[in-house]
């Protein structure tokens, strides 16, 4: 196996995408937030002290998207095109359900931006609720599909 990110010295490095063509690149991730019923029907209410819980979750992971480059070693910066957040309350599983896109003409795919928005938008929700549910969960962080690349298209099962 050929470790294309180490340099001679073996220390690591950003691998050099120079010669990789630019194609059209997005990538879907996930995440999901557990929490009590109460604290579920506190933040689809509105009625949280702290403001909009869905809102501010939202434009972190955007926020986070865009800073990728900025909390993973060896990420490179990118120009997104696109970052969206879809936030959807289960009321059946208490739970909330995150997907983030990420989208960029580019030679190096959005994996890791959409990973991160996902990340960071679950993480948001905790922080601002964990004054009144400090057992919340966030699991199942994971990437749903990207495309573009080399390698072509990729879905989970």
């Amino acid at each position: 196996m050929k470790l294309t990110h180490l340099n001679e010295k073996g220390d690591a490095q950003m691998v050099d995408v120079s010669a990789k063509e630019i194609t059209t690149r997005v990538a879907i991730a996930s995440s999901v937030v557990s929490m009590k019923k109460e604290t579920l029907d506190l933040i689809i209410s509105g009625s949280h002290k702290k403001g909009d819980v869905l809102a501010v979750a939202r434009i972190a992971g955007i926020q986070a998207a865009k800073k990728c480059w900025d909390l993973i070693p060896l990420c490179h910066p990118l120009m997104l095109s696109k970052v969206t957040l879809e936030i959807k309350p289960n009321t059946q599983n208490s739970s909330i359900e995150i997907k983030a896109l990420a989208k960029l003409d580019g030679k190096t795919g959005v994996e890791m931006e959409a990973l991160t928005a996902a990340s960071v938008a679950a993480l948001t929700i905790y922080d601002m609720c964990k004054g009144v549910d400090r057992g919340m969960v966030i699991s199942d962080i994971k990437l749903l599909e990207k495309t573009g690349g080399k390698s072509g298209t990729w879905k989970a099962l």
